[in-house]
Formats: structure tokens, C-alpha cells, sequence
């Protein structure tokens, strides 16, 4: 088992940047997969990107080249670097894992532990 908790969010204009941190304990977070997803009010929860054990990574088409997932495993954290912000990145992101070790993906129902989540608000 593992506990998640978000940090980072914030209030950026558009073209900003922002890092957003998920901090992992109770386990190690290298030998989960790792994901971040968002849900925009009104809207279903999608996924961002997401890292397996291996740092095999996938990203969703509307962020790629613009945020990168990485893992910090020497302090349990799971990273999101956000370039380029847009008003349509406007969400609440989480932070999610899974104890398995093959390819990463973007299906929610996949994961078994969450965040409680964390605000990110661009204006345009």
C-alpha cells in the first residue's frame, strides 16, 4: 500500500510554467506505476502521463512535448514539469499508482492508489 499527497499547484498566466510533486509513502514509489491525471469542472478525469518501474513513459497527444513525468526515487516523489501552460490545462491534477510493473498507460480504472489532488489554474 501506498499514500499520495500533491503539491505544486498554483495560479500561472498562459505560457507559464509549473512543477507539480506527488510525494509517495508507506512504499517505494520505484516499484510502482506512477500516473497524474486531471479532471477540468464539467469534464470526465483523463490522463496526463504516467512511468513504469522501467521509466518507460507515455503522455496524452494534447501535453506532449510540453510536460514531462519523471521520478525522484532517492525522495519518493513523482514529478510533472508543465511548460507552456494553456488555459485548457486548467484542472485539478492527481497523482496515482499501481502495483505493476508493465507498460505505462492512461486508464483510470487501472490505478489503485490517489491523491487528494492539487489546483492548477491558467489564465489566459
Amino acid at each position: 500500500q501506498i499514500q499520495l499527497v500533491e503539491s505544486g499547484g498554483g495560479s500561472v498566466q498562459a505560457g507559464g510554467s509549473l512543477t507539480l510533486s506527488c510525494l509517495g509513502s508507506g512504499n517505494s514509489i520505484e516499484n510502482y506505476r506512477m500516473a497524474w491525471f486531471r479532471q477540468a469542472p464539467g469534464k470526465e478525469r483523463e490522463g496526463v502521463a504516467a512511468i513504469n518501474k522501467y521509466d518507460t513513459t507515455v503522455y496524452a497527444d494534447s501535453v506532449k512535448g510540453r510536460f514531462t513525468i519523471s521520478k525522484d526515487n532517492a525522495k519518493n516523489t513523482l514529478l510533472l514539469r508543465m511548460n507552456s501552460l494553456i488555459p485548457e490545462d486548467t484542472a485539478m491534477y492527481y497523482c496515482a499508482a499501481v502495483y505493476v510493473w508493465t507498460h505505462p498507460t492512461l486508464f483510470a480504472h487501472e490505478y489503485k492508489y490517489w491523491g487528494q489532488g492539487t489546483q492548477v489554474t491558467v489564465a489566459a
